[in-house]
């Protein structure tokens, strides 16, 4: 049996999808074989799969969308290793990343999985110095030493330091909690971890960067906010922790999502659900939320403009 299996889920990333592959082949860890998920893409994903001879790359193709999460369960239901990693089509691991962290895993059996840091790079796959040093920052990963987490659940749900496409797993802790919930487009590796956690199960951070995420302007479109704040309010609804600092966090969390979510749905049209939404966040930001509620009364145009140029105004710092 194949010891480490990975999965990389994709949808129509044609452009991009060859380079995440290529970062498997690339590993010095050579016992691997690779699931390629494709959620009924509609490029020349299908066209591109067949150019590689390597056995140990395999091919699941839906022939319509299914969902990100339901996409990456089909791969992990086909899944036989006994480690596990997923990554997104448009990322890479580094070559040593399989070597490293399956070294951990096999020398400690009692630890369930092992993350580790990752860089930063752009559309044009360049490393981003400045950004990767800013992004280990904000997510806490600075602050962790090597090592078995001791206080996971605040890591995983409060720091949230851990990258589901820079860990690999082991895939009966997986199967422990039933891998990723189906039908969720967006914050499936936050639920996940959490889960995780909570069943008791042992995290090992590994502070070397051994993944590369790729982050470009597409990701930030507002078509793209109102889906993940959805999937958000529904991720931070799923629990209702015992630990009081991490219980206060998922409510403020939630007050601010529904704010957030509002705020969006305002600006696209959704006028009434958004009003309700930011009515229910207020106490995140009363200025906030009573700014919406006027510009929630103004002409469609007018309302866009005006949420055109505030947005405009924060981001150059004003």
């Amino acid at each position: 049996m194949t010891k480490v299996i990975v999965c990389i889920p994709t949808f129509n990333r044609c452009h991009l999808l060859p380079i995440a592959i290529e970062s498997v082949q690339q590993q010095t860890y050579s016992d691997w074989e690779l699931i390629v998920c494709d959620d009924g893409s509609i490029d020349r994903t299908p066209e591109l799969i067949t150019q590689y001879s390597d056995p140990r790359i395999h091919y699941i193709r839906h022939p319509k969308n299914i969902g990100k999460s339901n996409n990456m369960r089909s791969g992990f239901e086909v899944a036989t290793g006994e480690y596990f990693i997923k990554f997104d089509d448009d990322d890479r691991l580094t070559p040593e990343f399989l070597e490293k962290t399956t070294k951990i895993l096999d020398q400690n059996p009692e630890i369930d999985f092992v993350g580790t840091d990752h860089w930063i790079i752009d559309i044009n796959t360049q490393r981003d110095e400045a950004s990767t040093q800013q992004n280990s920052q904000h997510w806490g990963r600075t602050n962790l030493t090597e090592g078995i987490v001791q206080n996971l659940l605040e890591v995983v749900f409060i720091q949230q330091s851990f990258q589901i496409g820079a860990t690999l797993f082991r895939r009966q802790a997986l199967l422990d909690v039933d891998f990723m919930r189906p039908n969720l487009q967006n914050c499936e590796d936050n639920d996940l971890f959490v889960r995780l956690a909570l069943a008791g199960k042992l995290g090992y951070y590994l502070p070397k960067r051994l993944m590369e995420y790729r982050v470009y302007e597409e990701q930030k479109a507002i078509k793209r906010a109102i889906p993940y704040l959805r999937d958000k309010l529904n991720y931070l609804n799923n629990f209702k922790f015992d630990s009081a600092t991490c219980e206060s966090i998922r409510q403020y969390r939630l007050i601010e999502t529904q704010l957030l979510l509002g705020l969006r749905l305002i600006e696209v049209g959704e006028t009434l659900t958004g009003q309700k939404l930011v009515w229910r966040g207020k106490s995140h930001s009363h200025l906030k939320a009573g700014m919406a509620l006027i510009l929630s009364v103004l002409p469609m145009k007018l309302r866009q403009y005006t949420f055109k140029q505030l947005r405009q105004l924060k981001n150059n710092g004003v």
